[in-house]
């Protein structure tokens, strides 16, 4: 399966990043079941983070930073939302949050992977 892993990787990247900018998407458009929070500055920020973070985390582009930010979003939506109701975040209803924020982390430090916006702009370079 190693053979495999820059493909898993890449695809692991974008399905994460899509599903994130769906939340965001909800908080900032209203779509997908959601209610636009745009009265609400925090809801506003964690829209933009998650709809604009994520989409760049789905392509690949300027992908560490924008996991890095996504990380820390979800950090702090976990220690303000989920935290307070209780330590384990399977009874405070957290583990989304915290799978977030350990994944976006993880993708932050590995990078855009081989199927990237940037892979791609970087192969384009190179012709001549």
């Amino acid at each position: 399966m190693r053979r495999y892993s820059a493909w898993t990787y890449s695809l692991m990247r974008m399905i994460v990043g899509l599903l994130f900018a769906c939340h965001g998407a909800q908080k900032l458009l209203g779509v997908l079941g959601g209610t636009a929070e745009l009265h609400d500055p925090e809801g506003l920020a964690a829209g933009i983070v998650e709809l604009f973070g994520g989409t760049l985390v789905a392509a690949g582009l300027f992908t560490p930073v924008a996991a890095f930010v996504a990380s820390g979003e979800m950090a702090v939506a976990y220690f303000k939302a989920h935290a307070p109701r209780g330590f384990w975040p399977i009874l405070n209803r957290g583990e989304l949050a915290a799978v977030y924020c350990f994944v976006f982390l993880f993708i932050s430090c590995y990078g855009d992977g081989e199927w990237s916006v940037r892979a791609l702009w970087n192969r384009l370079a190179k012709r001549p």
